[in-house]
């Protein structure tokens, strides 16, 4: 499968940043990509009012990454915010497909932490979502999810050998180096290939943080399945396409049977 990591930095106009998904979503798939990650919030940065700029999964934004995805003949995955309930919107990762079948991911475990509330404004999701891309199925999380080992327990055991996170990870001292540790720690959890993908920095554009809204530190990376880093982008903004081996991951899990040894019960990804 070859993954395209798209490391972003959104700014606060869904059209403008629309424009941006479009652009890096034709220079993956010139190179060949079958998949291509955007992070969470690529329609609009944190920061802003979420609830102004929220747009249901049929709205214009999310049909123009549809459109995309069918004209390219790719998987875009790609955060966004969708309306929620009592005035609060939903983390959203629309999985747009090149047949239309894809699916969406509502972030279930919000960034209620350093200082940040984001249930505040957000509503939690309530199902785990795996989707096929090809051959193969590729399970999706978002962000803070990364901390949770059950949700990529659940998607491994419906079948995925990919793990996608898709995130704006908040700064602060010993988060970069927290952000690394947890990919590497959900795909030896998982023997997945664990493809996460984030923000870049806005300061490396001259964006100055005026709140304690997680707007991205990058380090976007692949992971193999044994826990070794395959490729990480830095700060900056970038696009890197990788080409992963699944066999890898069947040889990985005749190695090291993590699945078939663990005694606690892993619930199933309803839908898989």
């Amino acid at each position: 499968m070859r993954i395209a990591l798209a490391q972003i930095v959104s700014s606060a106009d869904p059209a403008a940043n629309l424009l941006g998904v479009e652009q890096v979503a034709r220079d993956a798939a010139a190179d060949g990509a079958e998949l291509v990650v955007f992070p969470e919030a690529a329609m609009c940065a944190f920061g802003t009012d979420l609830g102004a700029v929220a747009e249901p999964l049929d709205g214009p934004w999310a049909g123009r990454v549809r459109e995309l995805a069918a004209e390219l003949d790719v998987t875009i995955v790609a955060g966004m915010f969708t309306p929620g309930d009592g005035g609060r919107v939903r983390n959203t990762l629309l999985v747009a497909t090149p047949t239309g079948d894809g699916d969406h991911y509502d972030k279930i475990h919000l960034f209620d932490a350093f200082g940040y509330a984001e249930s505040d404004s957000v509503q939690g999701g309530e199902r785990a979502v795996t989707v096929d891309v090809g051959d193969h199925r590729v399970g999706v999380a978002t962000c803070y999810d990364i901390r949770f080992p059950g949700l990529f327990l659940a998607n491994a055991a419906s079948g995925a050998k990919v793990s996608v996170v898709c995130a704006s990870w908040g700064a602060g001292p010993g988060k970069v180096e927290q952000w690394q540790l947890l990919a590497r720690a959900r795909a030896v959890d998982t023997t997945t290939f664990v493809v996460a993908v984030g923000q870049g920095d806005p300061a490396t554009q001259g964006v100055e943080a005026t709140s304690s809204a997680p707007t991205g530190v990058g380090h976007s990376m692949v992971v193999s399945p044994f826990g070794a880093v395959l490729t990480e982008l830095g700060a900056e903004p970038g696009l890197v396409v990788v080409d992963l081996d699944l066999a890898d991951v069947d040889a990985a899990r005749g190695t090291l049977p993590v699945l078939a040894n663990q005694r606690f019960a892993v619930a199933t990804a309803p839908g898989a």
